[in-house]
């Protein structure tokens, strides 16, 4: 049977999850009764609350006899590492484009990166049905982009497609009948080379592309076989990409995607993306392969992580109520093996033993990882993410990370984005009309700028805003950046706080908490409206008097409390302040909860 194997890439809510279930739906490869759910790739649950996608996952479907594999790819930048090494493992991509936003950050990031590996990209422009659709002018800016990628004269000349992807069509002129999907499959079997792999005869070689953990099956390696075949219980070894024996073992299961399934399989040939079960501590960009194999396979390095935060064991009063899973040890295993199979992620053990470095591509990824944990019953104490500065070895100069940053944004709110980026040390690029009232501004932030900016940038536009972002390279070192205005408020004592004390408080600020709720010595409970923070008690009770009066009886009405979400919460706390994770809570806290410590560290900070 041909083969084709592609990955389709695009930036995030373009449309690549949906264009896939039409895909699969269109080859048959449902019964016509088949009760699937919508967006069927995104199959964990943090993928489908979120709508994005977050790991990389293989699909295959048969189309006029050719065996077509799809890898449907992350769109988001913090996932970038999923998408370089998936790309060593398709011969085609398929760039997917909204018609109306037309070609973003992420567009440009996935294909820079196709295009290095001298690929061909098909252009699939999606979202035809929307009102504000720009077609002709999407897709001359996505001609530009290639031009501005250093695309070759032959990647230059790229088929270009005009799509549904929820209705399930797509046409070559805007004119044509709008039928179904017949016209994709068609451009995919002419347009994607078949796989460029070593013959059946070679000794079996393959690249470990992605990685998973399977209660049953153990580690499960998935990547596109370079040469050979390789049959079930067959011996074969791992080397590392410098060409070092990792360990030897047997292809306990060889697994082969056919639709959304994993099916086993006895026998796999050159050419074909297969998954492999069996071997113990080979990871992504190690070569797997027969006995006789002495060379590892050119592997791609995996791009830097940029933001560290530190996961530590979660000590205050209220620990260990809601969750099951509270100790340094278990805490420790499962951020290894989180690191085992997500290869962007970098994780050291500090001075401090109960404590552990975890640094990452982003807020995002990084947000999700804690998602995860809490959501498996961990209880944790997360610090303010920091970002991974290194030294320019020639000149000895500290860098830091900076990211393009392309905001669309109507044109009234301008004025404040830009000042705010300035105060944040970014230097604008361009800003020109994006058509419908709005301004597309393209700017160069460090990362550091970003941390926390938003949700403020969302307040500042009133919610119409949209801001992408991108690592883009390393930089000089630009100078402090002013953090948080505001102070906070800290209750003073352990107890259920009292809607009458949260009432009297409200003009010190805008509280976090709502009566009830369990708070302790050195708990975050709102925000000061000053600069200083300040100790409150919110379990003062009212005084009862048998004095009656209609004023002193009314009932107390107090102002919505600020909602603390993760990722809110992360970009809001200080350096001397916490984020105590739960499966139920999310809250803020001083690192030191006793003021007297409080005052005697400021003092020493002062004094260094």
């Amino acid at each position: 049977m041909e083969l084709r194997n592609i990955a389709i890439i695009a930036h995030v809510d373009h449309g690549k999850t949906t264009l896939v279930d039409m895909l699969l739906k269109q080859s048959g490869t449902f019964r016509e009764n088949q009760q699937v759910a919508e967006r069927a790739m995104d199959s964990n649950d943090l993928e489908r609350e979120r709508g994005i996608t977050i790991l990389a996952k293989c699909t295959s479907v048969v189309w006029n006899g050719t065996r077509i594999n799809i890898v449907d790819t992350p769109g988001h930048a913090d996932f970038g590492g999923e998408v370089e090494r998936i790309l060593n493992m398709v011969d085609g991509v398929c760039l997917l484009v909204d018609s109306a936003e037309g070609p973003l950050p992420q567009t440009k990031f996935v294909l820079g990166k196709a295009l290095k590996l001298g690929m061909r990209p098909m252009v699939v422009i999606n979202k035809i049905d929307r009102q504000d659709a720009r077609p002709d002018e999407v897709h001359n800016e996505i001609f530009d982009l290639f031009a501005a990628l250093d695309a070759s004269d032959e990647q230059l000349d790229f088929p270009t497609l005009f799509a549904s992807g929820r209705n399930g069509w797509a046409v070559w002129d805007l004119n044509d009948e709008r039928k179904d999907l017949t016209p994709l499959f068609q451009l995919v079997v002419d347009h994607v080379p078949a796989p460029k792999v070593g013959g059946v005869d070679e000794p079996f070689r393959m690249l470990a592309t992605t990685l998973e953990a399977n209660p049953y099956l153990g580690r499960i390696l998935t990547g596109r076989i370079q040469s050979g075949r390789i049959k079930t219980n067959m011996a074969i070894k791992a080397l590392s990409r410098d060409g070092k024996l990792i360990e030897q073992g047997r292809a306990s299961k060889v697994l082969a995607f056919r639709g959304l399934e994993r099916v086993p399989v006895e026998e796999a040939e050159a050419g074909d993306i297969i998954a492999i079960a069996g071997l113990t501590k080979a990871t992504v960009a190690d070569t797997i392969c027969d006995m006789a194999v002495e060379t590892a396979l050119p592997a791609q390095p995996i791009d830097p992580p940029t933001l560290a935060m530190t996961f530590s064991v979660n000590d205050s009063p209220l620990a260990g109520r809601e969750g099951d899973k509270v100790t340094s040890r278990m805490i420790r295993d499962r951020l290894f093996r989180e690191a085992e199979g997500n290869v962007a992620l970098r994780i050291r053990e500090t001075e401090n033993a109960d404590a552990y470095e975890v640094a990452g591509r982003g807020e995002l990824q990084l947000g999700i990882l804690i998602e995860t944990m809490r959501r498996e019953g961990f209880e944790l104490s997360i610090s303010r993410p920091r970002v991974v500065m290194k030294t320019d070895a020639a000149t000895g100069q500290r860098q830091e990370p900076i990211e393009e940053v392309v905001i669309d944004v109507d044109e009234e709110f301008s004025g404040i984005v830009v000042q705010k980026l300035n105060e944040r040390k970014g230097d604008m690029l361009e800003m020109k009309p994006s058509g419908a009232g709005k301004l597309r501004l393209v700017f160069h932030v460090p990362s550091r700028g970003l941390i926390g900016y938003q949700s403020e940038f969302l307040t500042d536009t009133r919610g119409t805003g949209v801001m992408n972002r991108l690592f883009h390279d390393y930089a000089p070192y630009k100078g402090p950046i002013p953090g948080r205005r505001n102070g906070v408020l800290i209750s003073n004592s352990e107890g259920e706080a009292v809607a009458y004390a949260l009432w009297n408080l409200e003009d010190r600020g805008p509280m976090m908490i709502e009566p009830g709720w369990k708070v302790y010595q050195g708990m975050i409970v709102g925000e000061h409206t000053r600069d200083n923070d300040l100790e409150v008690n919110v379990m003062k009770a009212k005084q009862l008097t048998n004095i009656r009066t209609t004023s002193k009886d009314e009932a107390i009405r107090l102002t919505t409390p600020i909602r603390m979400t993760l990722e809110k919460a992360l970009s809001y706390i200080q350096d001397d302040e916490l984020v105590e994770v739960t499966p139920k809570s999310i809250r803020l806290r001083k690192k030191l909860l006793d003021p007297n410590d409080r005052k005697r560290a400021e003092k020493q900070a002062e004094a260094g």
